[in-house]
């Protein structure tokens, strides 16, 4: 008669030893989380109180120079544009267009796996290799020379194996019964593909390309390999002009000794962090617009 009872308590005094244990873990992720949010607003403050007075329209509009008073970032800006702009070139295409042959056509055999497998490994590679890897074949082997194509395509590289996991994950989130309901009305594979998986799986493709380009504007080391100039008093023409970009020009600024060009570095980096944050501002917007088409 009392066996009940007893058992009971046991239940509720190891549920309540649970939820205790629960709550600690609870915390626990919860400090470090704010940890790395007090350091990340540390740094960000830091940043602005020394860079905000050095920001200005000269800033923007003039040329590197020994004299911090009349430095500026222009070389390195449209450096950075004409770079990213080429690495989208490259690798939207062919970042999508592989994971859609990896996702929907390729045949599940040991080929393919072993691709799969090199994929995700590249994906972790130290960008540095990448810089290397674009010095020997772009540069010298190509003979394109320490131009903005040979960093556009070194950094195509880095990023790409990133587009092709991010597409490869948003095309597997489409739901089979979109393709077989697609098949059932006499569509073929491809019209399939271009007219129902493609266009749900555009938004997570479209957020995965943005963030790899983004990775790609604050990339220093590859194009350190590629093109270590950081004086520039012209802007690339075309996509064979030597070239600087906002990380390399940064990294110059700091190397410093004078405090001035310390300001100069951190003026930089916010105009830095802002195209960051207007780039995955972007991708937000987009990835809410299509969702909203699609559930219409």
């Amino acid at each position: 008669m009392n066996k009940i009872p007893i058992e009971q308590s046991q239940f509720n005094s190891n549920l309540e030893r649970r939820k205790r244990f629960g709550q600690i873990i609870y915390f626990l992720l919860l400090s470090c989380v704010l940890i790395g949010i007090a350091g990340l607003l540390v740094l960000l403050i830091r940043i602005l109180f020394d860079g905000v007075d050095w920001l200005s329209w000269h800033f923007i509009t003039n040329f590197p120079s020994r004299h911090p008073e009349l430095a500026g970032m222009k070389s390195a800006i449209f450096g950075t544009i004409w770079t990213i702009a080429l690495t989208g070139v490259f690798t939207v295409p062919i970042g999508i267009g592989a994971a859609v042959y990896l996702e929907e056509y390729s045949p599940k055999n040991w080929f393919t796996q072993i691709i799969e497998i090199n994929i995700s490994n590249l994906a972790g590679v130290p960008s540095i290799v990448y810089g290397l890897l674009g010095l020997a074949l772009f540069v010298q082997w190509m003979s394109i020379g320490r131009a903005v194509l040979a960093g556009a395509l070194t950094l195509a590289l880095l990023v790409l194996p990133i587009v092709i996991l991010a597409s490869r994950e948003a095309i597997k989130a489409v739901p089979d019964s979109y393709r077989q309901a697609s098949y059932a009305l006499g569509a073929t594979k491809w019209e399939t593909q271009k007219s129902v998986v493609l266009p749900s799986a555009m938004p997570s493709i479209l957020t995965g390309v943005i963030l790899a380009l983004s990775r790609a504007i604050g990339e220093a080391a590859p194009i350190i390999a590629i093109s270590a100039l950081v004086y520039l008093t012209f802007i690339p023409t075309n996509p064979l002009s030597r070239f600087t970009v906002m990380p390399i020009q940064i990294f110059n600024w700091v190397s410093r000794p004078q405090d001035e060009f310390r300001g100069l570095a951190a003026a930089g980096i916010i105009i830095l962090l802002l195209i960051l944050l207007g780039m995955n501002s972007i991708a937000i917007y987009l990835r809410n617009r299509y969702q909203k088409q699609s559930e219409e």
